[in-house]
């Protein structure tokens, strides 16, 4: 969560281009996407809770670094159709507000935007309701086509727009609609090639079909491991075309796993990556602070000793409370030590950025 949103000139967290390829009867086509975050100055600043508040920041520079992100994506691809997968409500909600808002600037011929609210049309299972959302921009798709050689070079087909989608971390939601398309588009050019009749779908055919899929849910798994550390979320969906329990049971597990390491270990990640993209010259930082290392050191060994005296206190408020004899003073123990356990449970939830693992070297994230 240490990369979220777009930088002064307009670069994208987790920005992806995908690139779909067949190669059929000596005919070789592709069809490329891209994701990336919502290209407004926001942040999501960890603190323990699941899904930490979203800051939004000077807004009044917003239409700009959104005119200089939509202005690089014309340049390299040309026709633009931004699709917005986050809630309409809640702080996801407030996010979506302030990049509509934005698009109104750059909106145009050449660039459209499309909300689409994911979560309320297909909720967490319904997920073949996205053909909702392929209704309202299939006229996009079919007019800016796809690229396509012959076997002897010439260019038959050239792909003139892209597709650029984006929910919050630009990995779940955005995967399982991305393959979608693609899957619209293999079927679009395979008809193209002969290979398949008008009626003809990829479902006709199994073994195509599994390992369609296949593919797709490897490469979310692989940008979501890269991103977050977990493979993709709803990844069952994507891999057996509908969701399975096992899949809602595994999505659990890596919703906890990220929860972990969002809270306890991306920090000293975001250290790393700072140092090999070089936002961090260690040559010319040798007057770091003694603080920030200070600082750093508290912040790992901080919340194992609170949960620790949390359930010390705990402890010993339940073994008071088992002691017959006294009955009175056994009672106004277990009271203290529970009032002691509460109120640092208190403490930790009220400064939870305190005990999260954060960066610490490039200061300017802090």
């Amino acid at each position: 969560m240490w990369r979220r949103g777009a930088d002064s000139d307009g670069f994208v967290a987790n920005f992806v281009e995908s690139e779909q390829m067949i190669e059929l009867k000596g005919y070789t086509a592709s069809f490329v996407q891209v994701r990336g975050s919502i290209p407004l100055l926001w942040n999501q600043i960890v603190d323990l809770t699941y899904k930490p508040k979203f800051e939004i920041m000077r807004i009044m520079e917003s239409p700009r670094i959104v005119e200089r992100h939509y202005l690089d994506l014309r340049k390299k691809y040309g026709n633009v159709l931004s699709i917005d997968l986050v809630n309409k409500h809640g702080g996801e909600g407030r996010l979506h507000e302030k990049f509509a808002n934005a698009m109104q600037h750059v909106a145009g011929d050449d660039v459209r935007y499309l909300h689409f609210d994911f979560h309320h049309i297909c909720g967490h299972v319904h997920f073949e309701r996205l053909s909702i959302l392929y209704d309202r921009i299939e006229d996009f798709f079919i007019k800016n086509r796809y690229f396509l050689i012959s076997e002897k070079g010439e260019k038959v087909e050239l792909q003139h727009g892209i597709l650029r989608t984006n929910c919050i971390d630009c990995l779940d939601r955005t995967n399982v609609t991305q393959s979608m398309l693609g899957r619209k588009m293999f079927e679009f050019q395979l008809r193209r090639l002969g290979a398949f009749d008008a009626g003809e779908s990829i479902s006709s055919y199994p073994n195509l079909d599994e390992s369609f899929k296949l593919l797709w849910a490897n490469h979310g798994d692989d940008i979501s491991i890269q991103y977050s550390g977990t493979p993709a979320l709803k990844g069952d969906f994507v891999r057996c075309g509908h969701r399975t329990a096992q899949g809602v049971l595994a999505d659990g597990c890596n919703a906890l796993k990220r929860y972990y390491l969002n809270n306890f270990v991306d920090g000293t990640n975001q250290d790393a990556v700072d140092l090999l993209q070089g936002n961090y010259i260690l040559a010319v930082s040798r007057d770091m602070k003694p603080s920030s290392q200070k600082e750093s050191t508290e912040t790992k060994a901080s919340f194992p000793l609170a949960l620790g005296l949390i359930l010390t206190g705990l402890f010993f408020a339940m073994l008071s409370l088992r002691n017959d004899g006294h009955g009175l003073r056994n009672l106004v123990y277990a009271i203290v030590w529970a009032s002691i356990s509460l109120g640092i449970a208190a403490y930790v939830r009220a400064n939870g950025q305190m005990f999260c693992n954060r960066p610490s070297l490039n200061q300017s994230r802090r």
